[in-house]
């Protein structure tokens, strides 16, 4: 793997998923954690499950998370927190009667009238 890197882009897993990551997955999580370079990782860290935010063996350290549509729970949790760094959440298009939607419920004004990032945290 590259020793001489400024910037490591992990879009490795995401929320889907499904246990501990393995093979190349895992070695490359663990090259990342080695490695001085910041993280920035791509709507959630990999290792982290998205719901849970159980952070399973191995998973990305990530200095900045940048995390699509909503924040997903496991980034809310104390291990979510720690391995996503700064928060960030990026505009993608949903459109806001999406999220009136019955099984989301959700009453929410778009937080995108300034910005296409907003930082969470």
């Amino acid at each position: 793997m590259p020793t001489d890197v400024s910037l490591i882009i992990d879009g490795l897993i995401g929320y889907t998923l499904q246990g501990a990551p393995r093979g190349n997955s895992a070695r490359m999580i663990r090259w990342a954690k080695a490695s001085s370079a910041p993280v920035l990782a791509l709507d959630v860290p990999s290792g982290l499950d998205a719901s849970s935010g159980q952070a399973m063996d191995p998973t990305v350290r990530a200095t900045a998370t940048l995390t699509l549509a909503l924040p997903k729970v496991g980034l809310l949790t104390d291990a979510g927190r720690a391995s996503a760094g700064a928060l960030y959440l990026a505009d993608i298009g949903v459109p806001p009667q999406l999220y009136a939607e019955p099984t989301l419920g959700l009453r929410v004004q778009s937080p995108f009238s300034s910005a296409d990032i907003v930082r969470i945290r």
